[in-house]
């Protein structure tokens, strides 16, 4: 990873030069993105994260073709190909573990683009494949946003520093307490579905393009292959959770009546982990994403349960989108251009999530008669039905520039037949 840590104050007098200053808050996969887009375009803005120099692997992702051109324009198309693995094959399984149908994804996703597994530690690794500047431990205590400028109070280990600012990019998460700091900024609808789980890592085996899924009833057992190993999600409500991972691991198996090969594996992998990663399944979407002077990006702006796996893919397609109409700031406006974006990519976005909501009604069931009903329609429905959404999304791709323009609108939000 190329992740360098440099002092707000280094950074900061790098961008004075900058046809914008700005800062950029989190370093996650949105902020990053954004920063380095920007830095490729020859801008130096300041990108800041409140933990410390350290990834722990954390979750797998699927990607979609929609971060296809962000990859392109960072020039780590050959990195992201060898960091990630092809996903080519979507598999789902019956409540009682047996094998219920296999759909091949080439032909649904393939003319728009790459579908691809990747764990978070290595995409994090990709997009800051040329040299990433980030201030560690450092958060925004104060922010105050008048006509030509936002000051903006930064504390690194305690030690504060106030800085001038064009643009703060709110990139901190879905639980981001920058976005608390930004007047106006309006409430948080939240879509708590009371379930969880834990991420935990196998082996790989022979199937390195298969993603698996159990919908089963009271839980969720997903394994998603990346590079080298197989991430495994084991959920369910959470108030069954609190037995701890073996005791929830044991139920599930005794719930099976067919225990394939990587079903046992996962279920060994998440029994035998000591810490795993904990995964609370909600999401949040903001009221407002701009102000004259700020935008929310990524989950800071529309958190995403992982039902779909398009989150990231959406939070580094709005990167791309923004960083790429904020190049004709200087001759647009800056508040036009932010007011733009908004209105062009908060549909798409929230399109998305709405997608993942409603699957969530549909996976997350105690009910045993629920779970073969839902079994009933999905020996039907092909993924293809259950993608025909993002296709939709993906056939209408964003302009930046005519979105800058003013000639490109929103997407309008398709929904799960």
């Amino acid at each position: 990873m190329s992740m360098s840590p440099a002092s707000v104050q280094a950074q900061y007098e790098r961008a004075a030069g900058d046809p914008l200053r700005v800062l950029i808050v989190g370093a996650g996969i949105a902020g990053i993105a954004a920063a380095q887009l920007l830095r490729r375009a020859g801008w130096h803005p300041v990108l800041i994260e409140r933990g410390r120099n350290e990834r722990p692997p954390g979750y797998m992702l699927a990607l979609m073709p929609m971060v296809d051109r962000l990859i392109e324009d960072l020039g780590v198309r050959d990195r992201y190909v060898d960091e990630s693995v092809e996903m080519g094959r979507y598999a789902f399984r019956s409540h009682t573990g047996r094998a219920l149908r296999t759909d091949s994804m080439a032909g649904i996703l393939d003319r728009f683009g790459d579908y691809r597994g990747i764990s978070r530690a290595r995409l994090l690794g990709t997009l800051s494949a040329d040299e990433c500047d980030v201030a560690f431990e450092t958060t925004v205590t104060a922010l105050d946003e008048h006509d030509e400028s936002v000051t903006v109070t930064v504390s690194t280990q305690g030690v504060n520093r106030t800085c001038d600012f064009d643009l703060v990019i709110v990139a901190d998460g879905i639980r981001s307490a920058t976005r608390e700091l930004i007047s106006g900024s309006g409430p948080i609808d939240v879509v708590d579905t009371d379930w969880a789980g834990w991420v935990v890592w196998t082996d790989a085996d022979a199937d390195t393009d298969l993603g698996e899924e159990i919908w089963g009833a009271g839980f969720f057992l997903g394994t998603y292959p990346v590079k080298g190993e197989i991430g495994v999600f084991l959920g369910g409500p959470a108030d069954d959770l609190v037995s701890g991972p073996r005791a929830f691991s044991d139920r599930v198996r005794a719930r099976l009546t067919t225990v394939a090969p990587r079903v046992d594996r996962a279920l060994r992998a998440v029994a035998a982990e000591p810490d795993p990663y904990y995964w609370p399944l909600n999401d949040g979407r903001a009221a407002r994403w701009t102000t004259a002077r700020t935008v929310l990006l990524g989950d800071a702006a529309a958190g995403f349960l992982p039902t779909a796996g398009i989150g990231a893919g959406m939070a580094m397609e709005s990167a791309w989108v923004l960083a790429r109409m904020l190049q004709h700031a200087p001759a647009v406006g800056l508040a036009e251009i932010l007011g733009r974006y908004e209105a062009a990519q908060r549909p798409r976005v929230e399109a998305a999530q709405g997608n993942s909501r409603q699957l969530a009604r549909y996976m997350f069931h105690r009910s045993r008669m629920l779970a073969v009903i839902r079994e009933t329609a999905m020996r039907m429905l092909s993924v293809e039905v259950v993608l025909k959404p993002i296709r939709r999304l993906l056939q209408s791709p964003p302009d930046p520039d005519r979105i800058a323009a003013g000639e490109q609108m929103g997407a309008r939000q398709p929904s799960i037949p």
